[in-house]
């Protein structure tokens, strides 16, 4: 099992090798002494000129060097030169030499040794610094057959049998460990005693990789230096004590749920009290919060044991499980089964403190919680402002095949190798030994606080049944679980080691067993007659917000036209000196004239309006993806570059007074969108005061999470009671840039919406929570007012909503396109104010200020998205007035009450559904029974009398044939607008 603990922020993968400290290298030409990490300026110093920068050379080379003899007949002139003139070498080396000499002058034992002996020395210690872990006994099982590297064995170096008791020259060293000490002069023996028992016992170490000189020696400080890793008794009896709470709550679900699927963690026991010391130990160093993301193996063990999840509950949801009780307001959701499922806790640590736990829930796609966790983490450090990035603190566990490549596929040693991208240390450790399990994990939390970067902890652990308890594990691996069954446990391990010790007795481990079989019986006991009471709707940032159940009113999204004039002044000036591009700086004028003007407000400054008055209230807004301080389509320029000094510049920094720099984030992200929008999904779900939005490159890249929207987005909170108010800008629109360009997928948000299609809800607007009762919403808004209250609308409520909007292209700089200041305000009889104040409009109405009855429109042509600017084009052309074109602006949920109205404003007219997409894509099958649902309400026909106009159905989302992609929008176009259909 492989324990990856990550840090803060989107991991970027880079790999870089570098040498590593401890050690020299040679060349045949110099030697570069092994205080200097890259290069050295020079080796020999001459009064002419100092010898030319060398290329850094690869370790095998350099090793192989050295031992086939290139480098020691160097080495040897090397000291006959420092023999004859000292300052004739480095002065490094100069130290080397002199130390040497005065050792073999005071120590007769190495008056024989030679400078090259000395040297093969130093490459064997550094060879197990780096190797060490290849002959570290790590399987539990003893099955592994690991191949010892050459370079661990003494005689290729040169000595034998003999050598052992002679004493070698080492010197001391400007690194950590034991060649730092004031032991210059040691035997082999002891030497290879010491790295045996440092990098060959119970846990194999990997950090030589790591290329920060600092980071190395702070390791193998902690590894090399002789702290003893015993326990007193005391402590090594709370050890013991949570390896049987762990083995026993395995047991326990066996014995009474013999044939349940549980993914228990036997064979892996110690994670558990491995964990309590991590938790333990980061709390002593000043971790206030950890959040924890892990696959379903061991899963109910954590819960119950390290999270303290009620063990009735738990028991409960094993025997069936109880639906919670009616009561007013509570929802209950559709649920989840118990591996699936996550919770949070205040839990107090060995140290006397409190640290926050919070378990995600997360379904079986075991990876795809990693970066929820991530996200989750990093906004619990900006809402406590932990800028150190210290009080909070994200644990993600895998099992090897999920952690990188399963053992059977991958070309590396250790499914861990591909940490070492990141300069992450790895701690592989032997999960049967309990004690080494708990070191590791301690040293694991002291390297995060220390250094605030990630660490690895790989448990090699193994699985006493099958992937669940229901399978048998012997049909593909009858050797392994030959051993498997005759194998002791941890805790029957554990215990021996203890009594052996004498440290604990066998009626201390008695009375631990009793006790906690004791209190696993009470548990069991009161889970018959457990039912679930109202919980805590989410965590303490969301009191006071509504379940689906609780009505929740609609509050207007205008704003005061001062608040409007000032922010819109704010992000339409640069400091003064600042020197933009040309053309951007163009783009700043226009806006300028826009807010001055009140008139022809664009996307993006209408998006730009909802992000500023959003922090004017308060609100943290926050905004990732792939170019999105440019924009993909170059409208949005959030964050300015002097073309001069190269000097950054987001004016949305500074719309309040000294405003915090975190307050509004815009972010570049990598392409995984997966990865990216999994972090944007956790960071949203931490606090509720914060508009959080992932934009896709283009909206046809969006499918590359698919696995976040199917599992966490559309039903997280259907399943867990998790709610998020996560907004997706997905690009969407035809306009002949290919099948890769001009679909964001509509058609498969809106199958994943959850809205009955044959009811028609509550409409009422003091009563209707038509919208808190649907899973999520699916908008395609065409105007930058309505841009801007949706957005708005997210944080203007008492609940959250995921948001899935379709967002424009070439409506960013569409002439038909804009909006005039006064439909972003709040002030009665402006054109944004209707009778219920200024909000989103779900659907617009026909531009041609129709009365409420219109008896003579023959069609009604429902729409939406862009195709409405084309529609209307066409209408004009051909002098249609008696057509009328609506535009459906928020798809999901269905406006039934607006549709209804304008079913009744134009009682003659046929129904028209008109579309860019193909028949088989888009919102036509989403559409089209509800809408019908709307008709049959008013007795105006069936599904039947519903004309779909549009592409035919089609496997490739557009065509890549930019004449073709012309001659079909023209047609549906015309087909929508014709006078003589």
């Amino acid at each position: 099992m492989a324990w990856f603990r990550a840090g803060s922020g989107v991991a970027r993968l880079a790999i870089r090798r570098t040498l590593s400290q401890g050690g020299s290298y040679a060349t045949r030409s110099r030697v570069i002494p092994p205080q200097n990490r890259f290069f050295h300026s020079t080796v020999f110093k001459s009064k002419a000129q100092a010898a030319p920068v060398p290329r850094p050379v690869p370790l095998s080379k350099l090793t192989d060097n050295f031992l086939d003899g290139t480098s020691s007949v160097y080495l040897e002139e090397l000291q006959r030169a420092w023999e004859a003139d000292p300052n004739s070498v480095d002065e490094s080396w100069d130290n080397f030499f002199r130390n040497f000499v005065g050792q073999a002058a005071t120590s007769p034992g190495i008056s024989g040794q030679t400078i090259q002996e000395s040297m093969r020395l130093l490459l064997l210690v550094r060879a197990y610094q780096v190797n060490g872990h290849m002959k570290a006994k790590l399987d539990p099982l003893g099955l592994e057959e690991r191949e010892i590297p050459d370079d661990l064995d003494p005689a290729l170096y040169g000595f034998t049998e003999a050598d052992l008791d002679r004493e070698f020259f080492l010197g001391v060293w400007r690194m950590a460990g034991f060649l730092s000490e004031n032991r210059p002069v040691q035997t082999l023996r002891s030497i290879l005693t010491r790295l045996e028992q440092a990098y060959c016992g119970s846990i194999g170490y990997e950090y030589m990789h790591i290329a920060d000189r600092e980071k190395c020696n702070w390791l193998r400080d902690k590894i090399e230096t002789p702290t003893s890793m015993q326990y007193n008794s005391q402590r090594r009896e709370v050890i013991l004590d949570r390896l049987i709470w762990s083995t026993q709550f395995e047991n326990f679900l066996a014995t009474k749920w013999t044939t349940a699927k549980r993914f228990g963690l036997e064979g892996g026991e110690t994670l558990i009290p491995g964990m309590k010391e991590m938790f333990d130990r980061s709390a002593d160093l000043g971790v206030e919060s950890i959040v924890i993301g892990m696959p379903h193996r061991g899963r109910l063990n954590v819960l119950g044991n390290v999270v303290r999840k009620p063990l009735r509950q738990i028991f409960s949801e094993f025997s069936g499980g109880t639906k919670p009780v009616d009561e007013v307001g509570l929802y209950t959701g559709t649920g989840d089964v118990k591996y699936h499922l996550g919770t949070s806790y205040d839990r107090p640590t060995r140290g006397g403190k409190r640290i926050h736990l919070s378990l995600v829930a997360n379904p079986s796609h075991l990876e795809a919680v990693d970066p929820v966790v991530v996200g989750k983490t990093r906004a619990k450090q900006y809402f406590s402002n932990d800028t150190d990035r210290t009080k909070n603190m994200g644990i993600l566990i895998h099992g090897d095949g999920s952690f990188r490549w399963t053992r059977a596929g991958r070309s590396s040693q250790y499914c861990t190798d591909v940490a070492k991208a990141l300069n992450a240390p790895i701690l592989h450790v032997n999960a049967d030994d309990m004690e080494a399990v708990v070191h590791v994990c301690e040293l694991a939390a002291e390297w995060r606080q220390t250094f605030h970067s990630d660490v690895v902890v790989d448990l090699v652990c193994y699985r006493r049944f099958g992937h669940n308890e229901i399978d048998e594990p012997s049909f593909t691996q009858p050797k392994m679980y030959q051993v498997i069954r005759n194998h002791p446990s941890a805790l029957e391990i554990y215990k021996k080691k203890l009594l052996e010790s004498g440290q604990v007795t066998e009626e201390d481990i008695r009375r631990i067993q009793e006790k906690v079989l004791a209190i696993l019986n009470e548990e069991f006991l009161a889970s018959k007659d457990y039912i679930p009471r109202r919980r805590d709707w989410l965590s303490s940032h969301w009191t006071g917000f509504k379940s689906p159940e609780q009505l929740s009113r609609v509050r207007n999204t205008g704003v005061k036209p001062e608040i409007l004039k000032n922010v819109g002044k704010a992000i339409t000036t640069f400091p003064e000196n600042f020197k933009p591009h040309r053309a951007v700086k163009k783009v700043y004028e226009q806006r300028q004239q826009m807010i001055e003007t009140e008139e022809g407000i664009d996307w993006a400054v209408g998006e730009a309006l909802a992000f500023a008055t959003l922090l004017v209230e308060g609100n943290h807004v926050r905004l990732s993806g792939q170019d999105v301080e440019r924009g993909t389509f170059s409208h949005r320029h959030s964050v300015v570059h002097d073309q001069e000094t190269g000097e950054k510049y987001c004016p949305l920094d500074h719309v309040v007074i000294n405003q915090n720099e975190e307050m509004f984030t815009v972010s570049n992200s990598s392409l995984s969108e997966f990865a990216v929008l999994g972090f944007e999904l956790g960071y949203s779900m931490e606090s509720p005061n914060s508009l959080v939005i992932w934009e896709a490159q283009f909206g046809d890249f969006a499918n590359g999470s698919q696995v976040i929207f199917d599992q966490f987005l559309s039903s997280g909170e259907s399943k867990w009671l998790r709610q998020t108010g996560l907004v997706l800008l997905l690009p969407h629109g035809y306009d002949g840039q290919g099948p890769e360009h001009s679909s964001a997928r509509l058609e498969r948000f809106l199958q994943m919406s959850d809205d009955n299609p044959y009811v028609i809800p509550e409409m009422e607007p003091t009563l209707r929570k038509q919208i808190q009762e649907c899973n999520w919403q699916v908008v395609n808004v065409t105007t930058p007012a309505n841009y801007f209250h949706v957005l708005r609308r997210q944080i203007h409520r008492d609940f959250r909503k995921p948001l899935v909007l379709m967002a424009p292209k070439n409506l960013l700089r569409h002439k038909e396109c804009k909006s005039n200041l006064s439909e972003f305000d709040d002030v009665q009889g402006h054109p944004g104010f209707d009778k219920q104040g200024t909000r989103f409009k779900r659907l617009i109405k026909d531009q041609n200020e129709h009365s409420d009855l219109e008896e003579g429109i023959r069609r009604l042509v429902l729409c939406s998205g862009k195709v409405y600017y084309e529609l209307d084009e066409e209408r004009k052309k051909v002098e249609a007035k008696d057509i009328a074109i609506c535009r459906v602006e928020q798809l999901c949920p269905f406006p039934y009450d607006l549709i209804q109205r304008e079913l009744k404003r134009y009682p003659n007219a046929e129904i028209v559904w008109c579309q860019e997409e193909p028949m088989n894509m888009g919102a036509f099958n989403y559409i089209a029974p509800r809408l019908s649902t709307a008709m049959k309400a008013l007795d105006r026909g069936t599904m039947d009398d519903i004309k779909y106009v549009g592409r035919g159905p089609s496997a490739a989302s557009a065509t890549g044939f930019y004449q073709v992609h012309v001659k079909e929008q023209t047609e549906l176009v015309q087909q929508a607008c014709s006078l003589n259909q």
